[in-house]
């Protein structure tokens, strides 16, 4: 996807809970690539103009697989916090 792609993704799936600018967006994906998480090419839209279209690489499934297990631990953790407090 290229990076209006993805902020508008992001607002569908979190049902218009995240909207993320671009000021913030494209820094993000920039440290992405430079971690070699991500890997970009430049390529023509559906509207025939010119985007950087971003890819997870395999580092980058590796590394969202850990996000992802050290989210849901925290997020677990935050619920035991939030039971204890009813």
């Amino acid at each position: 996807m290229h990076g209006y792609a993805i902020a508008q993704r992001l607002k569908q799936v979190s049902r218009d809970a995240l909207h993320i600018q671009q000021g913030s967006l494209y820094p993000a994906l920039h440290r992405l690539e430079e971690y070699r998480w991500l890997k970009a090419e430049w390529r023509d839209t559906e509207t025939g103009r010119e985007a950087k279209f971003y890819e997870l690489t395999r580092q980058g499934r590796k590394q969202l697989e850990r996000e992802r297990t050290e989210w849901q631990r925290l997020a677990k953790a935050i619920a035991l916090v939030l039971k204890t407090a009813e």
